[in-house]
This record gives C-alpha cells, sequence and structure tokens, in this order.
C-alpha cells in the first residue's frame, strides 16, 4: 500500500476567502496534501457555467510562512477552477475533490442551481472522486465546527473506497451543533421546486431592475429524501449522477412513430 498522502483538490463557489471553504481547507489538510484553487469573488447559483468570452485569471497567493500549502485565486466559475487546475496547476490527478463548505443548503432540487455542486461533478466528469459540502446556514458568521468529524468521516470513506463510476456525493448539514445531529443518512433527493416572482423596482437613474424572489415548495413526503433528514436533525448524503439521460423513458420513446 502507498504511503504517499493522498493529493486533495479544494474549491467552492462563495470566493476563496469564505468561512467555509477556510474550513474545508483546515480539515483537508489533516487528511492529505492540499491545493486550493477557489474562485476570487462569489459565485453563487452559477450552475455549471464556464467562462468562454473573457479572459481567465489564476494567480498564486501568497500564504503565511508556516502554511504548507498552496493556494490560487481564480477570476472564474467554481467549474473553471476545476479545469484549470486540473490542466495548468496540479502535476498529477487528485484523488479527490472536494467543494465548499457552502453558505446555505444544496439539497434537492437546489442542486442544479449551485457552483459547489458543480465544481464536484466538473471534477467527476474528469474521473476524479468528488465531494460537495454544504450548510443549511447562509450567514457568514455560520458555525462550521459541527460539521467536522463528519467530513473526516465521509471524506475518509471515499479515499477507502473510492464512488461508483459517474458518481458524485451531495453532502447537506443541518444548522445545529455537532450533539444535536443524529448521523449520516443515506437518501434521495427530495422531489421540490420554487414558486418564483420577480420584484420590480426602480434605480435612480429611472431604469427598471428585477430581483428575485421566491418560496421553496417541498412537495415530498418521504422519510428517504434529503429535506426530511436535514429537517430531522441528520446529514444528507445524496449520490448524484452526471448522466441526465432519463433510462427509463427510452423504451417508451422508442415507439414514437419519430421517422414517419
Amino acid at each position: 500500500m502507498s504511503t504517499e498522502r493522498p493529493l486533495i483538490l479544494v474549491t467552492n463557489d462563495d470566493g476563496i476567502t469564505a468561512p467555509g471553504i477556510r474550513h474545508l481547507i483546515k480539515i483537508m489538510k489533516q487528511i492529505g496534501d492540499v491545493i486550493v484553487v477557489a474562485p476570487d469573488s462569489p459565485q453563487s447559483g452559477m450552475g455549471h457555467a464556464i467562462t468562454l468570452n473573457d479572459n481567465l485569471y489564476c494567480d498564486p497567493l501568497q500564504l503565511k510562512e508556516e502554511e504548507n500549502h498552496q493556494e490560487y485565486s481564480c477570476s472564474g466559475t467554481p467549474a473553471d477552477c476545476v479545469k484549470i487546475a486540473k490542466q495548468e496547476i496540479l502535476h498529477r490527478k487528485p484523488d479527490l475533490c472536494v467543494s465548499g463548505i457552502n453558505h446555505g443548503s444544496n439539497s434537492s432540487i437546489n442542486v442544479i442551481y449551485s457552483g459547489t455542486m458543480s465544481a464536484a461533478v466538473e471534477a467527476g466528469t474528469e474521473g476524479i472522486p468528488a465531494i460537495g459540502f454544504s450548510l443549511l446556514d447562509y450567514s457568514l458568521s455560520a458555525n462550521f465546527e459541527p460539521t467536522t468529524k463528519f467530513i473526516k468521516s465521509i471524506t475518509n470513506n471515499v479515499l477507502e473506497n473510492g464512488l461508483p463510476e459517474g458518481v458524485v456525493l451531495n453532502v447537506n448539514f443541518p444548522k445545529l451543533e455537532e450533539k444535536e445531529i443524529k448521523g449520516i443518512k443515506v437518501c434521495r433527493q427530495a422531489k421540490a421546486h420554487w414558486v418564483e416572482k420577480f420584484d420590480k423596482r426602480t434605480n435612480p437613474q429611472g431604469r427598471d431592475y428585477y430581483w428575485l424572489t421566491g418560496e421553496f415548495i417541498n412537495e415530498d413526503k418521504g422519510e428517504d429524501t434529503d429535506e426530511w433528514a436535514l429537517k430531522n436533525g441528520y446529514v444528507s448524503l445524496v449520490p448524484v449522477q452526471f448522466d441526465l439521460t432519463a433510462h427509463h423513458t427510452l423504451k417508451e420513446l422508442n415507439n414514437w412513430n419519430l421517422n414517419d
């Protein structure tokens, strides 16, 4: 067995200075050799966007003398960060990519908008085991300490066991103290949606603009979902696949008269 420490790529969507990623870096340094490539500013809700029509910058940061890892601040999206890390920065394919810890939940339908999870998915498409971590607390002063032992457990299990091909993990934490968290629950994604509206406003120059608002509606009453787990004091762990083919509909669609 190799005694080489695992190489871990750390990224996020809240920006490289966000408290969540600083806590995740601290945890990962106890497990392996860490390289950080993260956005230079918040990129929440960017989904899997990539930079195509603008310059992409990725600058090394000057860390404190006692720090023993490297960090790069990237002008692009979370997916950009993973791409440029693999192609331009890392000397070998990392053993793991972790993204987060996001300030706010990425459970249920939120996963498709999430820059945090898109970074993990981008790593997964490159054959890198990946995990996205999120905490159900949007505050910049959120307490990430209760997540520590659970992140260590999940990370070590992924490094030891690997992940099925085409799968990454979406992990969400309830806003609770460690002693109040009941454990980790493997779940499915809850069926839910947003009822959205745009708040129309006018700027001082008289130009109309819009602010997106909405209400999250969970229509799923199952007790095997991420939403149920979070509301009942568990860490939710959902295996996410990035093959978007609806395989169960292929037979039905092949019965259509498409070529008539």
